[in-house]
């Protein structure tokens, strides 16, 4: 397992799951499985997501953090399980529900939580925040905070991965709420039509802002959205790494393979409002408290690191306070980092090509 000390290498459902997701009683899935050091890389790498963005929450609150901040709790095992069959050469672009994505990629926590406070030792020079950020060195491309631009973006990223030959395949992914933008579906089909190497994750946590799939969107096996193009989807229990992993795996295949794109829609969940001023009152608790009790996709991999007898307790409370102290490091390094010199906003504005 890689270590949380120094950098924060992690690599990360809606009631509607695949018909094929057979599961036990108590919402794990079955016939998954995965070696030790893998199972103990996804708990470390999703602990340290979820403990990351509950200490973002907090600065919120005492307000050190500013403008909008959106949570990642709940929908860590979409990207951890992604992040896990990717290759060097792939890239990554999103929406502004940002923050797991860019620990996924091993942007480093420090780096992270001080763009998240606006301070110069941010990765975007405390000019992002937290829809902006940006690591050309981790090919990890935005965090965007207009609902559906990435897609477009990240069709041109697959477009230079073809031009290039490098190999790459680009993971663009966006919510339930981008997935009925225009934009999304002119994508679509240039993607198709030049059969670029572009796997579109669509992140489904059941709700787009504070409206139900249901009601934003006339079908809601969104998945099935690339048909017109002949792209191929597939849906995932999102909440399940070991069942992401899976289908990311065939989504790259196909992606990298020359054939084109593939819409890969993860069934998830966020525990958290909207964003951070978002009461989410248009859902019961008991919803959010039985997602929680039955599907968190932390608790699942906790069950089968202890049932399998590869770590006991003590072991998973120890890689906690390691993940705690990462998390802690990080939000001192931040409070303590200087704030951007206001002519600042006249740099990195444009690029000499």
């Amino acid at each position: 397992m890689a270590s949380t000390r120094g950098r924060s290498k992690a690599t990360s459902v809606s009631e509607d799951r695949p018909a094929n997701n057979r599961e036990n009683g108590d919402g794990r899935s079955a016939g998954a499985s995965a070696p030790k050091e893998e199972l103990l890389k996804f708990y470390n790498d999703m602990l340290l997501i979820r403990r990351f963005e509950e200490k973002a929450g907090q600065l919120y609150g005492m307000g050190l953090i500013g403008g909008f901040c959106h949570l990642y709790i709940g929908q860590e095992a979409v990207v951890v399980g992604i992040q896990a069959v990717q290759t060097e050469a792939d890239s990554v672009i999103t929406g502004y529900r940002d923050h797991g994505h860019m620990l996924a990629t091993g942007m480093e926590a420090r780096g992270v939580m001080a763009e998240l406070t606006g301070r110069r030792g941010g990765y975007s020079k405390g000019k992002g925040g937290s829809m902006h950020m940006f690591s050309r060195e981790k090919k990890f491309f935005g965090g965007h905070g207009i609902v559906g631009s990435q897609v477009s973006l990240g069709t041109g990223l697959g477009f230079a991965h073809r031009y290039q030959k490098d190999g790459g395949v680009c993971l663009c992914y966006m919510g339930d709420g981008a997935v009925n933008q225009g934009q999304v579906y002119e994508s679509f089909n240039m993607a198709a039509l030049w059969k670029l190497p572009v796997v579109y994750v669509i992140e489904n946590n059941k709700y787009g802002m504070g409206t139900s799939v249901a009601r934003a969107s006339a079908t809601t096996d969104l998945h099935n959205r690339g048909q017109a193009y002949g792209i191929p989807g597939k849906p995932v229990d999102g909440m399940s790494v070991l069942d992401v992993r899976a289908a990311a795996a065939e989504a790259l295949d196909h992606a990298r393979s020359g054939k084109g794109p593939f819409i890969l829609e993860a069934l998830t969940y966020r525990y958290r409002g909207h964003s951070m001023s978002d009461p989410a009152k248009y859902r019961t608790k008991d919803e959010v408290s039985s997602m929680r009790e039955t599907k968190d996709p932390i608790e699942q991999v906790k069950r089968l690191l202890l049932d399998g007898g590869h770590a006991d307790e003590d072991e998973l409370k120890a890689i906690d306070k390691d993940v705690r102290a990462v998390v802690n490091d990080a939000a001192e390094f931040a409070q303590h980092s200087e704030e951007p010199d206001p002519a600042d906003l006249w740099t990195d504005v444009l690029v000499d090509a």
